[in-house]
């Protein structure tokens, strides 16, 4: 049931079709919620928090009784949290990361944590904000994506699950007139240009001068301390 929410397949999101009967349990969950609507929004929500080095975290939020997720960062020398963007069935901008920055910070997670394996659960629960393009490996990136599922289904589970089509469904960008740009300070954004058929929603636009619409300098600090994380782990 988790999954179904976290993923919109309850909402007629990809995946849908294979709901069988955990449909109807979807269903009675809604209308349990409905009945503590009045409940603090902060008493539904979970923070997860994943590690990628040097003082440097990555940090979900999951909200599955708003159906709302968000995915923020946080440095060693601030204590406040970056959004970089967030999720949800009004006005998603989830499209923070390219799937080469995905795949770096999952990786990182997995060389800190002796628990954790890459692909895994960190792959799973992130994926959301990330796009695919053009110059991506898209072959590579969906059979990861599919493998983070799947390394969580329990065994024996023939039931409905999450798998790396229905996440392609929403993350596939290719063909979509997406372009990326750098500037000297190595900042990477993009922008959507012309007629297309999937709408690109993103806060990771182009710096300006006196304004905080996307923490680009936060976002490089931590992709080098999670490159730095692989450096120091490798064998």
């Amino acid at each position: 049931m988790f999954w179904a929410r976290y993923t919109f397949a309850h909402e007629d999101g990809p995946g849908a079709d294979r709901l069988g009967d955990l449909e109807e349990l979807l269903g009675d969950d809604l209308d349990d919620l409905d009945d503590e609507e009045d409940q603090d929004p902060d008493d539904t929500a979970l923070d997860v928090e994943f590690d990628v080095g040097g003082g440097h975290r990555v940090l979900l939020t999951v909200d599955s009784q708003a159906d709302s997720y968000s995915l923020g960062i946080a440095a060693p020398d601030s204590a406040d949290t970056a959004e970089l963007g967030w999720d949800d069935l009004a006005h998603w901008h989830p499209y923070a990361l390219r799937w080469a920055e995905l795949d770096l910070i999952c990786r990182a997670v997995a060389a800190l944590d002796p628990q954790s394996q890459h692909p895994g659960a960190p792959l799973a629960l992130l994926c959301r904000f990330a796009a695919v393009f053009e110059d991506d490996d898209v072959d590579g990136a969906l059979a990861a994506v599919d493998a983070a599922y799947a390394s969580l289904r329990p065994q024996q589970w023939d039931g409905y699950w999450p798998c790396g089509t229905d996440w392609l469904e929403r993350a596939d960008f290719r063909g979509q007139n997406v372009v990326w740009q750098r500037d000297q300070a190595g900042n990477l954004w993009a922008r959507q240009e012309d007629d297309h058929e999937a709408d690109f929603y993103s806060t990771r636009v182009e710096p300006a001068a006196g304004t905080d619409d996307f923490p680009h300098t936060r976002l490089q600090a931590l992709l080098s301390a999670a490159a730095a994380t692989l450096k120091t782990s490798a064998p």
